[in-house]
């Protein structure tokens, strides 16, 4: 479980065996926490940087009405939220989608492992702007894609992020999420995305059983949905190419 966090980073910015094993120490202390429980409240004051090492979780804000809308999937090696102490209170809410192994890191360790590695430092700074550019690409998805291609897009998206800290076997990985955490997520209603799952696997896209998701064709479905994963900013996995995509159809290695 501990490497979730190392193979992510790595993903960015090599490490030394001494900042790896820095990181091992900053997971010494796991806490089993249940499905589709908060482990952060809006209005809390935070202390610690949690971390995922296993299962799923989300960020979310509660409308007046009761709705929910989820803002952002976080799977094992994410933090939530890396400079999260730096706030008064917390302006959303993180809860567990399934059954999650968490670290609650003290941001005195934060400061001092960033400040003896700077190659774990800026590994930190690309993860925060990655998260960023995930927020992005999913207001573009949510405003410019339609229903159909807006879960597509997620799928790869999660295919991409779970290879990379080792989470994914056949193109096959743990799909937790209920119809209505999906359209919590999607900005649809259950119906739709019932029938948008249908559609895709009728399509010989995906196949789901068993909480565990199958993509049965990656390029078909990146091509359904246009997804281009420069977002991402992987380097060191398959997923890593920098794309042009100032052209259409035009592409080269960066």
């Amino acid at each position: 479980m501990q490497q979730a966090l190392t193979r992510k980073l790595e993903s960015f910015e090599p490490l030394s065996d001494q900042a790896r094993w820095a990181l091992n120490r900053l997971v010494l202390k796991v806490r089993q926490v249940g499905a589709r429980q908060n482990l952060i409240q809006e209005g809390d004051k935070p202390d610690n940087v949690l971390l995922i090492l296993d299962g799923f979780a989300c960020r979310y804000k509660m409308l007046p009405d009761g709705q929910r809308q989820i803002m952002a999937l976080l799977v094992p090696g994410d933090f939530c939220d890396l400079n999260v102490f730096i706030l008064d209170e917390m302006d959303h809410s993180i809860g567990t989608i399934s059954a999650c192994k968490v670290v609650d890191v003290p941001r005195q360790a934060i400061d001092e492992i960033t400040a003896h590695h700077p190659s774990i430092a800026r590994a930190f700074w690309w993860c925060t702007l990655v998260d960023g550019a995930v927020l992005r690409e999913w207001l573009v998805n949510m405003g410019g894609r339609a229903p159909d291609q807006r879960i597509a897009h997620l799928l790869c998206e999660l295919l991409m992020r779970l290879e990379a800290v080792g989470r994914v076997t056949d193109n096959s990985y743990a799909f937790p999420l209920t119809q209505t955490e999906i359209a919590d997520t999607m900005g649809l209603s259950d119906v739709h995305v019932n029938r948008t799952l249908r559609e895709l696997r009728t399509l010989g896209l995906i196949h789901l059983k068993h909480r565990v998701l199958t993509i049965l064709d990656v390029e078909r479905l990146k091509a359904f949905c246009s997804f281009a994963p420069n977002y991402l900013h992987l380097r060191n996995t398959r997923w890593g190419e920098r794309r042009d995509l100032s052209w259409p159809g035009t592409a080269k290695e960066g």
